[in-house]
């Protein structure tokens, strides 16, 4: 079978079956492009592929292209996933990639704000014109209900329920969940909805999508992106739009909510992925007991 075959029929198996992401089935193939392009190299045969195989393709790969740990455990993600579409169509016999052992990564925190500096941020998007107002009600959204700036920017005017301060969004897999969202993004929603998505739209724009841009067409994450970036450079902050998302994360734990709520409404597959967020409680611990007790030398935990 030749190689752009089994890798559409593998990629078509990853969105019908496995139900995984886009971004997910482009890094996939991508990968297994890199690995059949290597058993060419060594004249190796998929079916006669073992597992000292993939050990000496790992190499290669941390030799020549100089992947890290995070990008290795992806790699073997995949393979894992496309020997096992391999077995379904008979070309091998068993998944050599299962015995590989993925790389322990290391836990990057992720980088969260206080309220103070979220509200001062939000304080410095100017108002005054309709793309201004969109902003500020796009990100008060952002923050307010947890979302990724793809959910956000695939949000439709009736996936909204102000009154009921609650939004459906298609999450990674397309997968649809309901979140909350608190009164002060209910209000900026209702003055944007208002005030100025129908001067943006225009007389003739027919687009369900709530945040649109000047030229009344759905705003890219491209575009919320760039305008996060205008705006954080004015509030004379560096960090990401993610950011947002993370700091209402860690906002929840703070407040007391459980894992399994905070898991729902960020729409995490796995309880894992949110466990990080009681890492962060610790370090913001560790970083106040040092600042305000310094002489004590707390021990790392």
């Amino acid at each position: 079978m030749e190689h752009t075959e089994l890798l559409d029929r593998f990629c078509s198996r990853l969105a019908a079956i496995e139900r995984r992401a886009v971004l997910t089935r482009e890094s996939y193939r991508l990968e297994i492009r890199h690995f059949l392009d290597f058993l060419d190299t060594v004249k190796i045969s998929l079916e006669n592929t073992d597992a000292g195989v993939l050990s000496n393709y790992f190499a290669m790969r941390r030799n020549i292209d100089k992947i890290n740990s995070r990008s290795t455990a992806k790699a073997i993600s995949a393979l894992r996933s496309f020997f096992k579409f391999a077995m379904d169509e008979r070309l091998v016999k068993e998944n050599p990639a299962v015995v590989i052992e993925s790389p322990k990564r290391k836990v990057n925190l992720p980088e969260v704000m206080d309220r103070e500096t979220i509200d001062g941020f939000l304080n410095k998007i100017e108002i005054k014109n309709p793309l201004g107002l969109r902003d500020r009600c796009l990100f008060e959204l952002i923050y307010s209900a947890g979302l990724r700036v793809s959910e956000a920017a695939e949000l439709n005017i009736r996936d909204i329920d102000i009154e009921g301060g609650i939004a459906k969004v298609r999450g990674k897999g397309n997968k649809e969940r309901f979140v909350l969202f608190g009164k002060e993004a209910a209000v900026w929603l209702s003055q944007y909805l208002n005030e100025a998505r129908g001067k943006l739209a225009g007389k003739t724009n027919k687009s369900g999508a709530l945040f649109i841009g000047r030229s009344g067409n759905r705003l890219s994450r491209k575009g919320i992106w760039k305008n996060y970036a205008k705006w954080a450079s004015l509030a004379g902050i560096s960090s990401h739009i993610h950011t947002l998302r993370h700091s209402f994360a860690t906002s929840l734990l703070a407040g007391g909510a459980d894992l399994r709520t905070v898991q729902e409404l960020l729409g995490h597959a796995d309880l894992s992925t949110t466990q990080i967020y009681t890492h962060v409680d610790v370090g913001l611990l560790r970083e106040n007991h040092r600042r305000f007790l310094p002489k004590l030398n707390i021990m790392d935990l």
